[in-house]
């Protein structure tokens, strides 16, 4: 993106909005380099991460909340779920107080497979980060939530915006 750098904030923001579009590049070959090792596509890996999300949420996910976050159909979730279950990366668990309602949850083999991979990467993030003090890191903690925010906010606008593909007739 071009646009005018005449001040040290708008020279900031510029570098700071390059950066971000460079770590979001590379956060996705990253992405794309473990899924391809492991026989996945873009809709499971983001299926991962979301039952991952969940889970350190403390929250589990459900099929139809998965369903809704990747914005699938029931059909596409389940044979979503079903290829990622016979891989190893989830499993589905049953709520112990309503048996119909299941959680999705990220499978030992998945999770050392991840760790694995991750660590790595884990451990440079680690060291990159060590120098900053905790108020600094509460500064980035709080830009990174309002960045993600607004990109949420974007995402969904466009998906609402995009025209529904035509569906085929039933018979």
């Amino acid at each position: 993106m071009y646009w005018r750098r005449d001040t040290r904030r708008e020279q900031l923001v510029a570098d700071i909005t390059n950066d971000l579009r460079r770590y979001s590049i590379d956060a996705q070959h990253i992405g794309h380099a473990f899924a391809g090792l492991h026989g996945l596509n873009g809709t499971d890996l983001h299926a991962l991460v979301a039952v991952v999300d969940a889970e350190f949420a403390g929250a589990p996910i459900t099929p139809g909340r998965l369903g809704e976050k990747l914005n699938l159909s029931s059909g596409s979730v389940t044979a979503l779920i079903d290829r990622l279950e016979r891989a190893g990366h989830v499993r589905r668990d049953r709520d112990s107080s309503d048996r119909r309602k299941v959680f999705l949850r990220y499978a030992d083999r998945g999770a050392a497979l991840a760790m694995e991979f991750f660590r790595p990467l884990g451990n440079r993030t680690d060291a990159a980060m060590a120098d900053f003090s905790e108020d600094e890191l509460e500064v980035v903690r709080r830009f990174m939530t309002v960045m993600v925010a607004a990109m949420r906010e974007h995402r969904d606008q466009v998906r609402a915006a995009r025209p529904e593909p035509p569906r085929r007739p039933t018979r």
